[in-house]
């Protein structure tokens, strides 16, 4: 998996479950119409070109194919909504827009300092 990649329902176990056991993976649930997504998007970006792979990023848009039946599963209710899959499973999510602070935070919980 490249830093960042668009994914839909068919590749979500491939390219997330499995590839977060070499590294962890962000998903961004997010939707055309969703202004705080728009605002979210670049940071996450910027992020992930920042850790320089040692984090990746996918984005599934919500409204896209059988993408709501993701949502459904990890009872997403909000978009922006991102988690972070680590060797499989979800470690930690926030909703809306945050900060670029707020989410190294985040993943600093988890990673440690980002180096």
């Amino acid at each position: 998996m490249t830093n960042s990649v668009v994914i839909q329902l068919e590749e979500f176990d491939s390219r997330v479950i499995t590839a977060s056991h070499s590294r962890p993976i962000l998903v961004d649930f997010w939707a055309d119409w969703c202004g705080p997504c728009r605002v979210l998007s670049p940071i996450l970006e910027q992020l992930i070109r920042e850790y320089a792979g040692v984090i990746g990023l996918a984005k599934l848009e919500v409204d896209a194919g059988d993408n709501m039946k993701l949502a459904g599963r990890y009872q997403v209710r909000g978009f922006p909504t991102v988690i972070l899959f680590i060797n499989g499973n979800e470690a930690d999510r926030f909703s809306g827009a945050q900060s670029k602070v707020a989410i190294m935070a985040m993943i600093a919980k988890h990673l440690g300092p980002k180096h």
